[in-house]
């Protein structure tokens, strides 16, 4: 008679599993509070008590720890050796392990660290040969499925299961590794070791380009909730590509540092237009008008619900997606009617620990730019200090020169952007662009950058723009140059301390 061993925490299922694998002619073992469940269905059980002859001690810590049961998992029955070892030992061989671990994220601590179920689990995907594990219920149906019609686990969904149960463990033991580096008392800046236990949460349309395969990966450790992309909600269009969603993430993430109503506009990662504005309409024509050029084909994120105006001042242009935290009467309608746009409800970004890249033989870590928008850290150095219009375009322009890849020039007016220079080896090369883009338009207003000037040659670039206050990390040994040009410019210019480079 094969045997199957049920101990499980979450018990969605088992108690179906059980009284199907009784009926194929199984015998069931288990114990606690599966057993329980399994035995209240009708269900005949063994208890684990009744083969190791010990009950369930030291506050359950020890219930499946005994070589009865790990003797049953770990056999191979086609060895000599082992048979006689059971034999002499009354072991009995145990065919299917069916184990699901304690909730360790969702309330991490010490008496949620399982460590009956992770050896049992380990102990049969080890001897996958001769034992099926199942650690996920969705697995129930399946299994049984099969066992009914090949009478046994098939050898490819016995190696399946048993790479499912060595991810799960993996994974489990990642997420107490992390929880252990949050809560050290003094903990490393970075830790000594990372443990990245990613699941692949969907496979994308193709890569960067088309030759590409692609897929989206997400931490395990968040499943019950995970990123904002796990609760995205798309209503049309096509599927998404790695490209939608690198620059959609970027968007996104821009265009919730603003706290008016305010829309981003993303093109190859790079903002091509921002806007503020009092209504989420006027936000939107703003950013369009800042570089309409390469708004085409561009990523829209708004931190406002998308009403019917801004749908039909958004529908002419072509736009890859617009993402938004919701769409007022008529305004999806609009939306969905052009078939390519991916029209996306979603909530607001997380907040990300590290940044992480590959590199030959492994990974560069660093913690992720917080871009703090402090002033009371922030120095004026001129002999003219900003009015408050102009500091709340510096806050403007600040934020979103950090979002901006290196070197990084922004001209900005009135809580619009005007001329974004990005990417550049050198950056006089990024204030010409900034100026080319801004047409004049940011006149009056401000130019932020997101490293020092090395020499004034950018300051002036910024002055024949037309600007007329500067923000700036500061800290070049030509800092005194650069401050005396912008004194016999007139211009006003605010030293951040903190630069913000971004590749």
């Amino acid at each position: 008679m094969p045997t199957a061993l049920l101990s499980v925490y979450d018990k969605t299922g088992v108690a179906e599993m059980a009284a199907g694998l009784h009926s194929l002619g199984w015998r069931i073992i288990s114990s606690g509070g599966t057993a329980t469940a399994i035995a209240a269905s009708g269900t005949p059980v063994v208890d684990v008590a009744e083969l190791t002859g010990l009950p369930a001690m030291l506050g359950h810590r020890v219930v499946t720890l005994h070589p009865m049961i790990h003797g049953g998992i770990l056999a191979d029955t086609d060895d000599p050796s082992h048979r006689e070892d059971m034999a002499a030992h009354g072991i009995e061989a145990i065919d299917l392990v069916v184990v699901n671990l304690y909730p360790f994220s969702s309330n991490p601590g010490i008496e949620l660290i399982d460590i009956g179920g992770p050896a049992m689990v380990r102990a049969a995907a080890k001897n996958h040969a001769h034992v099926a594990v199942v650690v996920d219920p969705a697995d129930y149906a399946p299994v049984l499925a099969e066992i009914t019609a090949e009478g046994t686990v098939t050898v490819p969904t016995r190696r399946r299961l048993a790479r499912a149960a060595f991810a799960r463990t993996a994974a489990y033991d990642a997420a107490i590794v992390n929880w252990l580096d949050r809560t050290d008392a003094e903990p490393e800046p970075l830790p000594p070791t990372l443990h990245l236990a990613l699941e692949r949460a969907e496979i994308l349309r193709y890569g960067e380009n088309p030759h590409q395969q692609g897929a989206r990966y997400r931490s395990i450790e968040s499943v019950d909730d995970g990123g904002w992309w796990d609760h995205m909600v798309q209503h049309g269009g096509k599927a998404l590509s790695y490209l939608n969603l690198y620059d959609t993430e970027a968007a996104w993430r821009l265009v919730h540092r603003f706290d008016r109503p305010a829309a981003v506009i993303v093109k190859h990662a790079n903002p091509c237009g921002v806007a503020v504005a009092d209504d989420i309409t006027e936000a939107y024509r703003r950013a369009h008008a800042c570089d309409p050029v390469s708004a085409f084909g561009g990523i829209v994120a708004v931190n406002r619900p998308v009403t019917v105006d801004m749908a039909e001042a958004l529908a002419p242009v072509f736009t890859e997606v617009v993402v938004a935290p919701g769409y007022e009467p008529g305004a999806l309608e609009v939306l969905t009617a052009k078939a390519n746009l991916r029209v996306m409800t979603a909530r607001a970004p997380g907040t990300r620990e590290f940044d992480v890249r590959p590199i030959d033989g492994g990974l560069l870590v660093q913690h992720a730019d917080p871009v703090p928008l402090d002033r009371s850290t922030w120095q004026v150095v001129t002999a003219v200090a900003p009015s408050e219009r102009q500091w709340d375009d510096l806050v403007f322009a600040w934020s979103v020169c950090a979002a901006v890849s290196s070197n990084a020039i922004v001209y900005a007016r009135d809580g619009q952007a005007f001329g974004i220079g990005a990417g550049q080896q050198n950056r006089l090369d990024s204030a010409r662009i900034a100026a080319e883009r801004s047409a004049g338009r940011a006149a009056g207003g401000v130019c932020a950058s997101d490293a020092f000037f090395p020499f004034r040659d950018g300051l002036d670039a910024a002055a024949a723009a037309g600007v007329t206050a500067v923000i700036q990390p500061g800290g070049s040994v030509r800092d005194a140059e650069v401050i005396a040009a912008a004194d016999e410019h007139g211009i006003a210019m605010v030293f951040t301390g903190m630069r913000h480079f971004r590749h």
